[in-house]
C-alpha cells in the first residue's frame, strides 16, 4: 500500500491489538465469554463506528488533508466497521475495500465459540444485535453507492465466504452501476479473525494497492483509513 499516493492511517479496533483490555489477550477472551455478541463483537463494532468521526477530525487537524470523502479499508471485524460507517453516512465515503469481512456477525459466533471453548447462549437482545449487523439483509438500505472491493480468501471458512458472495450479489442488485462492486478471491489469504491484524500478504497488498491507486487515484491530499 506504500505506493498509493495518500495518507494511510491504521485505526486500531477497541479491545484488539494495542487496545486490548489491560493489554491482555485473556481479558478480551473474558469479555467474549461474558457475551460473545453484546459484550464483544457488537460492542467492538459499534464503539469503533462511534469513534470514527472524531478520529477523522483529529487526523485532519494533524495531516495536510482536505474535507473530501475518505476511502476505508476493513479486515475481518473491521469489515463490519467499514460497512457500518458506510451505512450510517456520518462521514462521506469515497471507496470501500473489505478483506475477509464479517458481513454477518451471526456467522462469526461459531468460530468464536471454538476459540473460547464455550457454546453461546442466544438471547432476544443478542439476536437483535446480530440482525442490526447483517449487511446482506441491510444491503437494500445502503443508499450510498461508492465503489466497493471485497477480497475473499480461499482459506476462510465456507460460511464466511458464502456471506461475502451474498453481499456482493445483494449490492450489485442495488447499485446503479453494478460493476462498481467487485469480488476478488485470493488463494492463500489467511482466514477470518475476530480481532484482525494489519499483516497482509504480498498478493493482498498488490490487489489493494492496484485497486486504490490506479482506479481511484487517491491523492496525498485525500485520506485512506483502515481498521
Amino acid at each position: 500500500m506504500t505506493r498509493v499516493p495518500a495518507w494511510r492511517v491504521n485505526l486500531g479496533l477497541p479491545m484488539c491489538g494495542a487496545r486490548m483490555v489491560d493489554g491482555r489477550v485473556d481479558a478480551a477472551v473474558e469479555l467474549a465469554r461474558e457475551d460473545m455478541v453484546t459484550a464483544f463483537l457488537a460492542q467492538i463494532t459499534h464503539q469503533a463506528v462511534d469513534e470514527f468521526p472524531a478520529a477523522l477530525t483529529a487526523l485532519r487537524e494533524q495531516l495536510p488533508v482536505n474535507e473530501e470523502p475518505v476511502s476505508v479499508l476493513g479486515a475481518s471485524l473491521g469489515g463490519a466497521v467499514a460497512l457500518q460507517v458506510l451505512a450510517m453516512q456520518r462521514v462521506p465515503v469515497r471507496a470501500v475495500a473489505l478483506v475477509n469481512p464479517a458481513v454477518r456477525i451471526r456467522s462469526v459466533v461459531g468460530p468464536l465459540e471454538e476459540f473460547v471453548g464455550q457454546t453461546y447462549q442466544w438471547t432476544a437482545e443478542s439476536r437483535r444485535a446480530v440482525d442490526e449487523l447483517d449487511f446482506v439483509a441491510r444491503a437494500g438500505g445502503l443508499t450510498a453507492q461508492p465503489p466497493l472491493l471485497l477480497v475473499s480468501g480461499e482459506r476462510d471458512r465456507p460460511e464466511l465466504r458464502m456471506d461475502a458472495a451474498a453481499l456482493v450479489d445483494a449490492l450489485r442488485e442495488q447499485y446503479a452501476h453494478p460493476d462498481e462492486v467487485e469480488l476478488i478471491s485470493v488463494p492463500k489469504l489467511f482466514p477470518h479473525r475476530a480481532c484482525p491484524t494489519l499483516t497482509m500478504s504480498l498478493r493482498e497488498r498488490f490487489v489493494l494497492a492496484g485497486w486504490f491507486g490506479s482506479r481511484f487515484r487517491c491523492r496525498a491530499s485525500s485520506g485512506c483509513f483502515r481498521g
